[in-house]
């Protein structure tokens, strides 16, 4: 219920946040975003003051009343699609998050023992949970929508691309750099006859991968990817870049570089930014991946100077939009099996999570790459696969 005032004190605050409302309503009119709950994608306060919260603390604060059920919007999607399009988001850089910012820019926050923590925040939460919400493979990576219905087939296309752009041969090595819980391995060892070695940092996601596929040529370690020294006909990387940190690209580029054959193809799959020069999203960062850091085209273009060609940029951002549709689909149809163990809070930190990144997708306010890179360059070009 809106906060109710008393006295003089309550008179100074009154004002202040009628003052907050109608600045905030000005600004969200420019996208199309009312806040009286009139379309489905309008905010709906529940309390009086998250206008002021939110002009104060930016995402971190729109994120923490959303949780704390301050405010709502039946289609939490579209009001982030429509917010994030418009971009008067930008327009809010709250001085409280000045020193997030200087953190991102210059402390290295995936250092070994921090890059520990996404692990067990975030993949070790219960793999009962994500059975529930992923496909049968469990990929928590972006599906490939192209010619696909549903969940199931757009994971299932998205593995088989990677294994075609990496032109995979019977008899093969490849490294899964943060092969989670095994679905590119697994798929790529029963349909293309290759032998996979992969390395996380989560344990949970570990040991289902071990217990889950026990007959089929697949490694799985429990290593940071700084520790693999071998070589492998061919590298692939899924998902995991997001968790490197500006910091460190360069170090993971010389151990992909490192531990492919000078033959071999690298393929790497990551979320993008569209500027360099951004700071990580802070209710992100505080509540679902720990120290993430997406990387720019710029950045990613330092990273491999001098060491490897780029043959290969894809961009199927947009179909993020549908796989984060579709898993939010899952968790909410399966929540009430989760609900008591949980809470109402972790519902709605999930649901803000799934449905405002998928709104980050459909605004192509973040991306989705594939790249295909090679150490010397494919000898009469590479040829495109999609």
């Amino acid at each position: 219920m809106p906060t109710k005032f008393s006295g003089s004190s309550a008179s100074s605050s009154s004002s202040r946040t009628t003052r907050s409302f109608k600045f905030a309503c000005e600004l969200l009119s420019k996208a199309g975003i009312g806040m009286e709950g009139r379309a489905p994608w309008d905010m709906t306060l529940n309390d009086v003051h998250v206008p002021e919260k939110v002009l104060a603390e930016g995402n971190l604060g729109l994120g923490e009343a959303y949780v704390n059920g301050e405010w709502d919007a039946r289609q939490l999607d579209e009001f982030f699609a429509k917010l994030l399009r418009s971009g008067i988001a930008d327009l809010i850089n709250p001085a409280a998050l000045l020193f997030h910012a200087v953190k991102a820019k210059f402390v290295n926050l995936q250092t070994r023992a921090r890059s520990l923590k996404v692990g067990e925040q975030h993949y070790d939460i219960g793999n009962d949970f994500y059975e529930q919400m992923l496909d049968a493979r469990m990929t928590y990576t972006c599906g490939y929508w192209k010619h696909a219905h549903n969940l199931e087939e757009a994971q299932e296309a998205k593995l088989d691309l990677i294994c075609r752009k990496l032109d995979l041969k019977p008899g093969q090595r490849v490294l899964d750099i943060g092969c989670g819980w095994g679905s590119f391995m697994s798929y790529a060892a029963q349909h293309y006859g290759v032998e996979c070695v992969g390395v996380t940092i989560s344990r949970e996601q570990c040991e289902w991968a071990k217990a889950r596929y026990p007959g089929l040529p697949l490694d799985f370690r429990l290593q940071d990817y700084r520790d693999v020294d071998e070589q492998f006909d061919h590298v692939v990387s899924v998902g995991m870049f997001e968790h490197v940190g500006r910091k460190n690209h360069r170090v993971y580029m010389e151990a992909a570089h490192r531990c492919l054959k000078e033959d071999g193809l690298f393929l790497l799959h990551t979320i993008g930014k569209n500027r360099r020069h951004s700071t990580p999203d802070p209710w992100i960062d505080k509540y679902i991946f720990p120290n993430g850091d997406l990387p720019s085209v710029g950045q990613i273009g330092d990273a491999i100077d001098g060491l490897f060609v780029a043959e290969d940029m894809h961009n199927f951002g947009a179909d993020y939009d549908k796989t984060l549709m579709a898993w939010c689909a899952n968790f909410e149809k399966t929540w009430p099996q989760f609900s008591e163990a949980m809470g109402e809070r972790f519902f709605r930190m999930w649901r803000y999570y799934l449905l405002s990144c998928a709104g980050a997708f459909r605004a192509r306010d973040i991306q989705l790459w594939q790249w295909v890179l090679s150490r010397k360059g494919v000898l009469g070009g590479y040829e495109r696969v999609s």
